[in-house]
């Protein structure tokens, strides 16, 4: 049985992937920071082993590989932070508030990676989930886009210095999920995608053998990579 760590699992992506990977036999670690919400969104699944926690906490990310095991699959980091919201320009970013979404969109997924490799089965694959906001100057997006910019970065030299392994960016685009909600307070978001619909694109990742790189998801959900 094939053995995967997705963080951020209580919702959105995160819970879609791993609801899939269990209807595909796999067994799957999983976390959030809400525990409530993990317990509840993990109730009565079989494989799936819940550990609540904060990805950016060293003691957590050890209880993850140990519930993962050996060997390791798949990593998928997949949890992150917006930062504050209503978004401020950069001339008001709150530097701690900076501080910690480079915490955990950066440092976390780094350092979770790096206590998973010793565990990592040959041709492992590891997804470090990104955004559109990496890419494009959008106004208001300048703490959670330069965080997924050097996500970007240090996944392609991840890539780069470990050939024996796939590594990901993968893209889904905008999304409706608590946190693209979060980010347009009192917007109506209902026209963006479920998550749902970036989830084929991801599987081509975690189930195929495309190189290292960064993709998105739903560019290869319909072939055009």
């Amino acid at each position: 049985m094939s053995v995967g760590i997705v963080t951020g699992a209580s919702r959105g992506l995160g819970l879609a992937l791993t609801r899939e990977l269990l209807r595909r036999g796999w067994s799957v670690v999983v976390d959030a920071r809400d525990g409530a919400a993990l317990g509840e969104a993990t109730a009565g699944l079989d494989h799936v082993v819940a550990v609540q926690g904060d990805a950016s906490d060293p003691r957590h990310r050890a209880e993850l590989v140990a519930a993962a095991g050996e060997p390791i699959d798949l990593v998928v980091n997949n949890a992150s932070t917006l930062g504050p919201s209503p978004r401020p320009a950069l001339a008001d970013y709150p530097l701690d508030e900076l501080r910690r979404v480079l915490e955990v969109n950066l440092v976390a997924p780094l350092a979770l990676i790096q206590a998973a490799l010793p565990r990592l089965a040959d041709n492992a694959a590891i997804v470090d989930v990104t955004s559109d906001a990496a890419v494009e100057s959008y106004e208001g997006w300048g703490g959670y886009g330069s965080s997924k910019a050097a996500l970007d970065q240090m996944t392609a030299i991840l890539a780069a210095e470990r050939p024996d392994l796939r590594v990901y960016a993968a893209d889904p685009g905008d999304m409706r999920t608590a946190m693209h909600q979060d980010a347009f307070p009192g917007e109506d978001i209902s026209d963006r995608p479920l998550p749902e619909e970036s989830l084929p694109g991801l599987l081509v990742l975690v189930e195929g053998a495309l190189p290292s790189g960064r993709y998105r998801l739903r560019d290869l959900a319909t072939g055009a990579s």
